[in-house]
């Protein structure tokens, strides 16, 4: 038998086999119960608002003016679990799980920046609420931004935390090798499935980590709430449809110029985003404040919480209602 066909016999078999046991490994994974509190909080009720067909996780805290906290891709309301304690003191505070992240309903839908922006449009209308800043970060900066060119009247101003608007909506694959391998294997029909099905906390931890300057800022707790998430029925597809749907993140800069509200962009030094690219979203917009904060990452309220709290605080106080 020729040598080339029997490598080539042996590399099927072994893809054959692996895409069989993704199954298997997908099938043994046990899905995490929805808890009734949250972890680093338990003062604080969890709700739940019925929208269109699905349920969002939520919570609500304090009193004060209206603040909305939007996470990232793959992460959840508790990315804020440092903020919202001392954000309640000064706010009415909400944070949400998008559809397919977190504990919210993982319906079947394509995972694209319209999507996001519409169920956050749905949770402001819902809860009917007015003046609302709109404080998010990576992709929950894009939708903050998409929502205020829409001129959405719950709107006052918004706050984007490193706007994940660049790269084809693909630099996450610069935070890790992991990373990078499953933003690539994402575009392949079968081989991303299964790559994701064979998922480890080992790997998963290693993504996270990708996000932070310092890996000390990601309380253990929260990173393996996380990845536990992940096994929930549905999650994984649904975070490769947000992943095969990237590049309209980066589209939905196009309805930035029509931005009448304040905003105020803010970078963490160590984020994903290029110099360019970050200065690029800054021409983008008209009524913009831009700041860069040191020894911060992707998820800036993780690393430096107290830089997102002052940044929030000053904001609001400088473009009173």
């Amino acid at each position: 038998m020729n040598f080339g066909f029997l490598v080539l016999i042996i590399f099927v078999g072994v893809g054959i086999g692996l895409w069989l046991v993704s199954f298997l490994v997908e099938a043994l994974r046990p899905s995490p119960q929805v808890p009734g509190a949250l972890r680093w909080a338990s003062d604080i009720p969890v709700r739940f608002l019925n929208l269109r067909g699905y349920k969002l996780r939520y919570i609500q805290a304090g009193q004060g003016p209206n603040l909305v906290l939007l996470h990232t891709l793959r992460t959840q309301l508790d990315l804020f679990e440092k903020v919202v304690p001392d954000l309640a003191n000064s706010f009415t505070v909400f944070a949400l799980d998008y559809p397919g992240h977190g504990y919210s309903d993982i319906p079947q839908a394509r995972y694209d920046a319209e999507f996001f922006a519409s169920a956050v449009e749905q949770f402001l209308d819902a809860l009917d609420l007015h003046d609302v800043m709109l404080c998010g970060v990576s992709i929950g900066g894009v939708i903050a931004l998409i929502l205020a060119a829409r001129g959405n009247a719950h709107i006052a101003r918004v706050l984007a935390i490193n706007p994940y608007d660049y790269a084809g909506g693909r630099g996450i694959a610069r935070s890790s090798w992991p990373a990078w391998m499953t933003t690539m294997t994402a575009a392949l029909p079968t081989v991303g499935e299964t790559f994701m099905r064979l998922r480890t906390f080992s790997l998963s931890k290693i993504i996270f980590q990708g996000g932070v300057a310092n890996p000390g800022s990601i309380p253990p707790a929260l990173l393996k709430e996380m990845y536990v998430v992940g096994n929930r029925n549905g999650h994984y597809r649904a975070f490769l449809s947000l992943l095969r749907h990237a590049a309209s993140w980066e589209a939905a800069t196009s309805t930035y110029a029509k931005i009448q509200v304040p905003v105020h962009l803010l970078w963490g030094e160590k984020d994903w985003a290029r110099p360019g690219e970050r200065e690029q979203d800054r021409r983008r917009l008209t009524n913009v404040q831009m700041a860069v904060i040191e020894q911060g990452g992707h998820f800036l309220p993780l690393d430096r919480p107290d830089a997102v709290i002052e940044q929030i605080k000053r904001l609001v106080y400088s473009h009173p209602s």
